[in-house]
């Protein structure tokens, strides 16, 4: 089995054109760029690790200015198509679990299972302030920028963020992470018990 958090991904490219200086609106060199990355997930004890051409970039990606460029990058039609390429890629090895805003809808829309996960602006500004510490810049910067990226990415005409009508919505406001889990595998549970279609 293989977990990928797809949605690094577009974070992957973003760091990339930070590092490259390509502006997030040129389209001309996103494609320039993407056509030079290699991107990869592999599995770790600690989560799903990001390769950016062979380099362990997952902790590099993770600050809020990442976040905001990827948000940009990846509404650019050059850069969804290179990274539906690699997402459909890692799909192709089968067993796998892909997290990403449009996973459901665009991606992989015949997924066997496909879960939409939400809860208030609040409680995911104060997760991510958690998780990332005083680099995240305070957490009225967390929760701007996270109110700033969920506008764009819903708004926006290519792959825009919504739930996939056959996707299970879980919202995880009052949940612990262990409830979420036990829904998602109890809804596992019950679609592998039932007998196939026929054909």
């Amino acid at each position: 089995q293989h977990w990928a958090d797809v949605s690094d991904g577009a974070t992957g490219v973003a760091l990339a054109a930070l590092r490259n200086g390509t502006a997030a609106d040129d389209d001309a060199a996103l494609a320039e760029l993407c056509s030079g990355l290699s991107l990869d997930f592999i599995p770790d004890p600690r989560g799903s690790r990001l390769l950016l051409n062979g380099e362990d970039v997952t902790d590099s990606v993770r600050t809020p200015e990442i976040s905001m460029l990827a948000s940009a990058v990846s509404a650019r039609s050059v850069v969804r198509e290179f990274l539906l390429d690699v997402q459909r890629e890692l799909g192709r090895r089968k067993a796998a679990v892909f997290e990403g805003r449009d996973m459901g809808t665009v991606v992989f829309p015949e997924a066997d299972l496909k879960f939409f996960l939400s809860a208030d602006l609040k409680t995911r500004a104060m997760r991510r302030y958690r998780e990332l510490g005083e680099a995240s810049g305070g957490l009225q910067r967390v929760e701007a920028e996270m109110s700033r990226r969920d506008q764009n990415d819903s708004s926006r005409k290519l792959a825009p963020l919504k739930p996939a009508p056959d996707a299970l919505q879980i919202d995880s406001t009052d949940l612990a992470p262990q409830e979420v889990v036990d829904q998602m595998l109890a809804n596992v549970r019950s679609a592998a018990a039932k007998p196939p279609a026929a054909s």
